[in-house]
């Protein structure tokens, strides 16, 4: 009985490991949805990373969760150290934005002044890994960057009011824009978002159309779109995303906790009658975020809360040209959500959405056999996007641009 028992508990581990490996899974190049205009033909041809196949590590790369793990735990292979200066802007409630300046290494390949504006994902900031692979390579492209470090998301920097970071609170992201713009008046954006760093920069960008102005393009990589949508997934276990939302909510509380005397106490204007008891309790983000994060912002539920906070009530309004990726394996969004970037690319002929079969949440690990490269998929295909942008402003017809449609040039013309 005992022998038939642990025969059952191995077999059982094998066909996890096995279904987890997903070995069989085949490779492809990206799926892709797009209007057929001159700019978009450009960008397909001259960032070859959107047409040629993805080809993850072998032994494991083709699940979704060992990518997410991995990007999870060690972020990137081999991470370099940009050096950068901390810049510190303060707010009009208050609070103290940060961020990170890292100049360029050498002159971009047109000669023009560029610089990536980019926003990490949830509670992260210019130090994770995958944040200085991404710079260490943009910098040595010859792009300036100016990483977001979210609000309350460095352990060593003090919070100087009773807020921190939200799902969609673009002021930090807005301050940092602006103190690029004015310091560098002749330079041109591009402007970059991972996971929820996503969804801040098409939020913003959609707000107002002066956000848009000195912007070359936005990438938006491995966001859900909508909180509200997402909210209900985060609950099932399917593909694991409750046991995710756990670790989530778990890595939220830990910020929340570290920074409890500047938001809650110790400060005459703290937020008043909020009981931290379902705070130490709460095991998934959706409990959080109507506990205390919907707060900062006087948001009377939680669905006021995602709603408002949520880039796809926005997104539509950005013209700037738009690359939206995500991962078919990726564990914390639901394929449903995917709907909204499908039927953006179809209608709107500034945006291209792609697809990938592999890559997790933020992964995009690439390899032959076991080891990934220090660079991912994800590196390349952002930098590869934004030097196709920057040659076709160079040599575009005059009537062309990424804010032109073929109709609008058609108009021009006449």
């Amino acid at each position: 009985m005992f022998d038939g028992m642990k025969l059952a508990a191995v077999a059982t581990v094998l066909y996890i490991i096995v279904r987890c490996l997903n070995l069989k899974s085949p490779t492809a190049p990206p799926d892709l949805t797009y209007q057929d205009t001159p700019l978009n033909r450009f960008l397909l041809k001259s960032c070859p990373q959107l047409t040629k196949e993805y080809i993850p590590p072998l032994l494991w790369g083709k699940s979704g969760h060992l990518q997410t793990a991995l990007y999870g735990k060690l972020g990137r292979v081999n991470s370099p150290h940009p050096s950068g200066v901390r810049k510190y802007l303060p707010m009009q409630d208050g609070a103290t934005a940060t961020f990170d300046l890292f100049e360029p290494q050498g002159d971009h390949r047109t000669g023009d002044d560029i610089t990536m504006v980019i926003c990490p994902g949830i509670g992260n900031h210019s130090e994770k890994h995958y944040i200085r692979t991404f710079v260490d390579y943009a910098q040595k492209d010859g792009y300036r960057c100016a990483v977001l470090n979210h609000l309350g998301a460095l352990p060593n920097i003090e919070l100087t009011s009773p807020r921190m970071f939200t799902y969609g609170c673009t002021w930090e992201f807005a301050a940092m824009v602006g103190y690029i713009k004015r310091t560098y008046p002749q330079t041109q954006l591009m402007v970059v978002g991972f996971s929820l760093g996503g969804n801040i920069v098409c939020k913003f960008l959609g707000e107002n159309s002066l956000n848009q102005e000195r912007v070359l393009c936005c990438v938006s990589v491995c966001q859900g779109y909508s909180a509200l949508r997402a909210q209900e997934t985060f609950l099932q276990w399917d593909q694991f995303r409750r046991f995710y939302n756990f670790l989530m909510a778990d890595n939220m509380k830990k910020i929340i906790l570290s920074h409890r005397h500047s938001l809650f106490g110790g400060n005459p204007v703290k937020m008043i009658d909020l009981d931290l008891g379902p705070l130490y309790t709460a095991t998934s983000l959706m409990q959080i975020d109507d506990n205390i994060m919907r707060k900062f912002h006087g948001h009377s539920s939680l669905k006021e809360y995602y709603e408002k906070e949520s880039c796809v009530h926005y997104i539509h309004n950005v013209n700037v040209p738009l690359l939206l990726v995500n991962s078919a394996d990726d564990p914390l969004v639901h394929e449903s959500l995917l709907t909204i970037p499908r039927t953006l690319a179809a209608k709107k002929p500034n945006v291209i959405f792609s697809l990938t079969l592999h890559g997790g949440h933020l992964g995009f690990f690439e390899g032959a056999v076991l080891f990934p490269q220090p660079l991912t998929w994800m590196d390349k295909v952002i930098v590869g996007y934004a030097n196709a942008m920057c040659q076709w402003e160079k040599q575009k017809p005059p009537c062309q641009s990424g804010h032109l449609s073929e109709s609008s040039c058609a108009e021009e013309k006449a």
